[in-house]
């Protein structure tokens, strides 16, 4: 076998170059194969290696897919969010983390928050504002008794104040208000009416006897008006007419209030009457100044 300039070749060297062999044109030759054209270069070279070469009918291409670059901004992405994430850190998120290891009601109250700040700072200002700043204290209210004063007080126009030990919180606001509109609600069906306290002074050792007739005919009592509760820092007021009711109303309120303090919240003090106290400014209703309220 010879190509072009006559060299010859074995004949299976064909059958090893079949790209040589269909590009070319062939003649037989009785003990010899003459090729009547001749190839430039090396005649083995493979279609993938002209591929790999980096050329493909005069188009060069990358080597890299769509694909491909895409994955690869994606990772560079994230790995400049890392580093950001890393040098920005807030030390004090970093803190929450560390205690959530240890704490089960911070890492319930964080959530998935965690590795973003601004929502952790956020569920945690809401964990506070809804249940207070102890985490670990269960009982929230105080070991002392409060004080109760009156100033000129007037059962069917007057100011009922209490000072806290503290701001209260959402929880705290919906505690002694609910308390104030049930004795609000009693006092409005006639609760407080000593003229009808069958009971009082009955025996319970036996079977004791109720005059449902005498209950009926008594003089009904009733509370008449009362406000909505507001807030001003740890101090709070309402104003009440209690109308027709018997003082022992007020008694009633005592009763669950010292319970109240006991267990929930923590009062200083009651006041019944008077028109300012502490530093109470009359119209100041905005919420960013410690103003909030217990609509009745």
């Amino acid at each position: 076998m010879s190509i072009g300039l006559g060299v010859e070749l074995p004949f299976g060297w064909i059958s090893s170059c079949p790209d040589a062999y269909s590009h070319a044109h062939r003649k037989r030759i009785p003990g010899r194969l003459h090729l009547t054209s001749s190839f430039p270069g090396d005649a083995c070279t493979s279609n993938d290696e002209t591929l790999n070469s980096g050329k493909n009918n005069g188009a060069v291409v990358s080597g890299t897919t769509a694909r491909g670059r895409r994955l690869l901004k994606i990772r560079e992405e994230k790995r400049k969010r890392e580093i950001d994430r890393l040098n920005n850190y807030p030390s004090w998120a970093k803190v929450l983390e560390d205690a959530c290891k240890n704490d089960e009601e911070l890492r319930a109250v964080l959530g998935d928050s965690i590795g973003n700040p601004e929502l952790m700072r956020k569920r945690v200002e809401d964990r506070v504002r809804k249940k207070g700043r102890n985490f670990y204290k269960s009982k929230m209210g105080s070991v002392l008794a409060f004080r109760v004063g009156f100033r000129d007080f007037n059962p069917t126009d007057s100011y009922i104040w209490f000072e806290l030990y503290g701001s209260p919180s959402d929880r705290d606001v919906d505690l002694i208000g609910s308390a104030i509109q049930s004795w609000y609600v009693m006092g409005r069906l006639g609760a407080f009416n000593s003229s009808n306290l069958q009971l009082a002074n009955q025996s319970m050792e036996y079977n004791p006897f109720y005059d449902a007739d005498k209950g009926f005919k008594v003089m009904p009592s009733s509370f008449h008006d009362i406000s909505d509760i507001e807030f001003q820092d740890n101090w709070g007021r309402f104003w009440v007419d209690i109308g027709t009711s018997d003082f022992f109303a007020v008694d009633v309120l005592l009763n669950c209030l010292t319970v109240l303090s006991s267990e929930y919240l923590g009062i200083q003090q009651v006041v019944f009457g008077g028109r300012q106290i502490g530093d109470w400014e009359e119209g100041m209703t905005d919420p960013d100044y410690g103003y909030k309220y217990f609509k009745i």
